[in-house]
């Protein structure tokens, strides 16, 4: 038997199939263990194509497999953990042993799926914290040894890119522009884009993006700095500040707002739309696409700044392992919101994963012209 022809990487010495490395993306497929298959889906076959997209982030393992559909993709499967991947990096400079244990874990559980699944294409992202910290080659080493999963350590550039592809359906249509935001672990995004092009190809729109900055701060780094728990006025105010010092560069470009309205992309601001909804139970149907108005954010806002940790990590749409950063999370958003007043934001429970799955899905021809 042909090894690379083979969906499983071949047969080994006994006949027994190979296990697939699920790997990183190449222009052509996903690298598997000893093996490479460099050659796209072809066409005629994406419909019974599972794709799987894991986006390694500061604070999250996040995994989502899907499957395409004529005008986007079906989910099948996901997986989201806090793992807290970035904790004591801004200080130490390095991922502490505790947080290669948790994250190994997080990502066997991943790779357990993508085989249970018959994942074929997929695209295994890390971000800020492994860009920060000197020993993030040693821990995509260790990962690809205990895990069999060969991460990719993606630049800002790449993200505010797969950030945009992932949100851009939730453009409102009569907006001439927006200014989309992501609120990370170790670091935040900031993108400001134009309506999307019309396009005589099917599947979500592509992004028209016009400028973008990485702000060199999230709500664990933030969090880390001046702490979680209890939050004053003036130390909340501080955070404003420092992360102003950062947004206002960028927003000193891109003042020319008429028309437009901003799009976030976050735990912060669906946490936010939680709270908003009164909601007993996280519903990401309720929560994904929602509108919320400037007034009605300041509201909620104040409102976790009134509770004590108890209370904040009591709420169903906070819980215990986001009580300690949901406040820094708020104060990058208030220093984003000043930059940009616009009387209306529109929460996204979507971002890199739809990205990565939206690129990996048009690269394949998936979707084919309209």
């Amino acid at each position: 038997m042909d090894d690379e022809a083979s969906p499983q990487g071949g047969l080994d010495a006994n006949g027994v199939p190979h296990r697939p490395r699920w790997g990183r993306r190449t222009p052509y497929g996903i690298r598997r263990d000893g093996y490479r298959d460099e050659r796209r889906v072809p066409v005629q076959q994406h419909s019974a194509t599972t794709y799987a997209a894991l986006d390694l982030g500061t604070n999250n393992c996040r995994l989502l497999i899907a499957r395409p559909t004529p005008d986007g993709f079906r989910v099948v499967d996901a997986f989201s953990r806090i793992i807290r991947l970035g904790e004591g990096v801004a200080a130490s400079g390095r991922i502490s042993e505790a947080a290669f244990a948790r994250a190994v874990e997080a990502l066997q559980v991943c790779r357990d799926k993508m085989r249970a699944r018959d994942v074929m294409r997929a695209r295994l992202i890390a971000t800020a914290a492994c860009r920060a910290a000197e020993n993030g080659e040693e821990f995509r080493s260790r990962v690809a040894r205990e895990a069999g999963l060969d991460l990719e350590i993606i630049d800002s550039a790449t993200e505010a890119r797969l950030a945009a592809t992932g949100c851009t359906e939730l453009f409102d249509p009569s907006a001439t522009g927006v200014i989309l935001f992501d609120i990370g672990g170790g670091s935040s995004e900031l993108v400001r884009l134009n309506r999307p092009p019309g396009s005589s190809r099917r599947g979500p729109p592509t992004p028209d993006i016009v400028g973008w900055a990485s702000l060199p701060v999230g709500v664990v780094t933030l969090a880390e700095r001046y702490g979680g728990k209890v939050v004053s006025p003036d130390i909340y105010d501080a955070m404003v500040a420092e992360v102003a010092s950062f947004v206002d560069a960028f927003a000193a470009d891109h003042r020319d707002l008429n028309g437009f309205h901003t799009l976030g992309t976050s735990g912060t601001v669906t946490t936010i739309a939680g709270v908003y909804l009164r909601l007993q139970r996280y519903d990401r149907r309720r929560v994904d696409g929602c509108w919320l108005s400037d007034d009605e954010i300041s509201r909620v806002v104040a409102e976790l700044m009134a509770m004590s940790f108890d209370e904040r990590a009591a709420n169903p749409c906070i819980g215990a392992e986001r009580a300690d950063l949901v406040l820094a999370g708020c104060a990058i958003l208030d220093a984003i919101r000043r930059a940009f007043p616009c009387p209306r934001l529109r929460v996204a429970d979507r971002g890199l994963r739809e990205g990565m799955l939206v690129e990996m899905m048009r690269e394949d021809g998936v979707w084919g012209e309209a």
